[in-house]
């Protein structure tokens, strides 16, 4: 048996293994309070992932509105899961008599188990976006984001303008 095929096909899965992993834009939407006009909001890969962050990075956010197109970027902080309250661990004890019809009953109960996991968490996060040009307009949004990417956020224009965001 030949041994490139086996040699090439062993070459291509070490390289597979090594390559990143492609992940797509999450898209969204955004929603202006006042007017109801709609416009998009796209987060390049790994925007809305967890770190700590250079404020001054490129721009890995673009929002399409009225006409604008803003750029900017969104930072998110790692999220908390709760901590049970009772230290990871449940017990019970119950004992109860009766009497029915002229019986006398008696019964007891005992109970040991762990907590339900904690749900997931929410992230927050916000974004910073502007237009280009002499007289740039700008967004500052807040934003809620689950461990799937996606999210609900307010924004708020220069100008007072009140806007949604759904991804």
């Amino acid at each position: 048996m030949p041994k490139i095929p086996l040699i090439a096909l062993g070459c291509a899965a070490l390289l597979a293994s090594c390559a990143p992993t492609y992940t797509a834009s999450t898209i969204g939407r955004i929603v202006n309070a006042s007017t109801g006009a709609e416009g998009t909001v796209t987060f390049l890969p790994g925007a809305l992932r967890t770190r700590a962050g250079d404020p001054f990075g490129g721009n890995n956010t673009t929002i399409v509105i009225g006409g604008q197109t803003y750029a900017g970027r969104a930072a998110l902080l790692e999220g908390v899961a709760a901590v049970p309250a009772s230290g990871g661990l449940n017990f019970g004890i119950a004992f109860g008599s009766g009497q029915s019809n002229g019986n006398t009953s008696t019964g007891y109960g005992v109970f040991l188990g762990t907590p339900p996991e904690p749900r997931a968490t929410l992230r927050a996060g916000n974004l910073i976006a502007k237009t280009a040009g002499a007289n740039p307009r700008t967004l500052t949004c807040t934003l809620q984001v689950d461990e799937r990417d996606h999210g609900i956020g307010d924004c708020t224009g220069n100008d007072g303008t009140r806007y949604v965001l759904q991804f």
